[in-house]
């Protein structure tokens, strides 16, 4: 689930050395599965420990991941770098913000997951989002946008210019976009 790496072991390592008897990381994610989502590292007493986690031995310490975490923690990886401008512990996990969709899962599903991973991080900065509502027998992907994207005035444009020639890029079979939301202006618009 987690690889950590020998120098972030050592790092954890020393850091455990000064707290109470038993104490470990939990590793997790919040907001899991949304364009929101983050991931940290804290101290786990023993006494912290739900019966749900699981726990991730490791050569030098031991690692407590939560049950609604763990799926999006797949393939995370945790490093301790230390180069000329000082040491920084990182965090990379790839399924945080949604479980990564098979290849061979059905179209839908594919597109839906790359408008939550990679379109709506990008639309989340004016405070929009974009969700597929449906896949037309004329392989058109039907879309409906929320937040700051609903009346903004470059609607159109992030549309047909980003999320379509995105879309039919990954997905040829494809055969464009259509918009299904009624946009109205308001306050919550971008533009």
């Amino acid at each position: 689930m987690i690889t950590i790496t020998d120098a972030a072991q050592a790092h954890f390592a020393r850091l455990l050395e000064s707290q109470e008897q038993g104490t470990q990381i939990r590793v997790f994610v919040i907001n899991p599965g949304s364009a929101g989502a983050e991931c940290g590292v804290s101290y786990c007493p023993p006494d912290a420990v739900e019966a749900s986690d699981t726990e991730l031995k490791f050569e030098r310490m031991s690692a407590w991941v939560d049950q609604i975490s763990a799926p999006y923690l797949k393939e995370a990886e945790i490093d301790f770098v230390t180069d000329q401008l000082g040491s920084q512990l990182t965090l990379k996990a790839p399924n945080a913000k949604g479980i990564r969709i098979d290849d061979n899962a059905p179209l839908t599903e594919r597109v839906a997951w790359l408008l939550q991973s990679q379109i709506n991080p990008q639309l989340a900065s004016h405070g929009g989002r974009v969700t597929l509502m449906a896949i037309t027998d004329d392989s058109m992907a039907v879309l409906q946008f929320g937040g700051g994207c609903n009346g903004c005035s470059m609607v159109d444009v992030t549309l047909k210019e980003g999320i379509e020639k995105q879309l039919l890029q990954v997905f040829p079979e494809l055969k464009g976009v259509r918009d299904l939301t009624e946009h109205q202006r308001g306050e919550h618009s971008f533009y």
